[in-house]
């Protein structure tokens, strides 16, 4: 684990770790094949589903359990808008002043910088006060848009990641006005962390599922994890992307959060640019070898819209993205085409692309 806390660092954890380890190695010494085993938690406002292959259910229990524990400790880490680690960074950051940091944030911090930079300011996790002022963070979500001029002061403030300088272990911001939020990527980052865990336990084939983030490695008892990325309005399946080896998939759509006022949809995703939900598109999916990564990007590319999303996923070495607009119609890059296997045949493909299905091939 890159993050920990006594609890998880404790000898006790690691001599657990360590048998359990042990005992799956030795399961799969003896060469048996056992079946997929799902166990289902909460965790980051939603349900996680683990599954395992070839591990026994008791042994897949215990690591299950140990994997529910990790997200519940980066969950409380990582929360934005309740007190905890991520609260005092932001209360310090607004002094202006260095100070030294809690060790769970400072990655967050660093792939932020970066992945900010590459995607030219469209993926900014420091607009945390917009997102507080739409109230996406709250019980309920509310029902109309914040006045227009609140949301210009905001925007005009200009808070960025570049405003803040990591020197070892402290940070030094230089705008009152950033709060950080790692909202659209602290989920897939805590992904990323279990598959890592769950390598160290001996399993070589699993897959985590929250919402609509995907991360596998491996495959499903000698075939690919078929993955299912849901149509624009959340119901239904628009497509199917076999998975094998080491991937994520992550999509980011206007249905995840948020309200109707006057019969247009307001979502989370929103544009630093102008303070206010990202227009253009209805959802991207990103296939990527990390979920941090495709989760940032897939962030960025939904703010892009439709007629900038290929610069954006040049520029962040993304090679596989789908997108659909906001009047359904379907934008693939070509690997991405060829990858994928549509099943709502009724979808609008943008000209010069097809699906494999349609070219009559198969991935390899």
């Amino acid at each position: 684990m890159l993050y920990s806390s006594s609890r998880l660092a404790s000898p006790r954890r690691a001599h657990r770790l360590c048998a359990i380890a042990a005992a799956l190695f030795g399961l799969a010494a003896c060469g048996q094949e056992t079946p997929v085993t799902t166990i289902r938690f909460d965790a980051f406002g939603g349900q996680v589903d683990l599954s395992l292959v070839s591990v026994d259910r008791h042994q897949a229990q215990q690591a299950a359990s140990l994997v529910q524990q990790d997200f519940a400790f980066l969950q409380d880490a990582w929360h934005s808008w309740q007190p905890g680690p991520m609260g005092r960074v932001n209360q310090m950051l607004v002094t202006e002043e260095p100070f030294v940091a809690p060790p769970s944030t400072m990655p967050l911090v660093r792939l932020s910088k970066d992945f900010e930079e590459k995607s030219g300011g469209l993926f900014n996790p420091a607009i945390g006060y917009l997102m507080d002022l739409w109230g996406f963070h709250a019980g309920a979500v509310r029902s109309r848009p914040p006045p227009p001029e609140q949301i210009k002061r905001l925007v005009a403030a200009a808070p960025s990641m570049r405003q803040i300088d990591i020197e070892g272990l402290e940070l030094h911001g230089h705008n009152p006005a950033i709060k950080l939020d790692f909202d659209s990527i602290a989920k897939s980052h805590a992904m990323d962390l279990a598959i890592e865990h769950l390598r160290e336990l001996g399993i070589k084939s699993a897959l985590i599922k929250a919402g609509g983030e995907v991360r596998v490695i491996g495959d499903r008892s000698g075939q690919p994890w078929r993955i299912t990325i849901a149509r624009p309005s959340g119901s239904g399946v628009l497509a199917i992307v076999p998975m094998r080896g080491d991937e994520s998939l992550v999509t980011k759509a206007d249905y995840d959060r948020n309200f109707v006022f006057k019969g247009e949809i307001y979502h989370a995703i929103i544009d630093p640019r102008t303070g206010s939900p990202a227009r253009g598109t209805r959802s991207v999916t990103v296939l990527h070898r990390d979920a941090t990564t495709a989760a940032a990007a897939a962030t960025a590319m939904f703010v892009a819209g439709p007629t900038d999303w290929e610069a954006v996923a040049r520029a962040m070495d993304i090679r596989y993205v789908l997108l659909v607009d906001a009047e359904g119609t379907l934008h693939m890059n070509q690997a991405m085409a060829d990858r994928i296997e549509l099943v709502d045949t009724g979808a609008r493909v943008a000209p010069g692309m097809q699906s494999s299905e349609e070219q009559g091939a198969t991935e390899p």
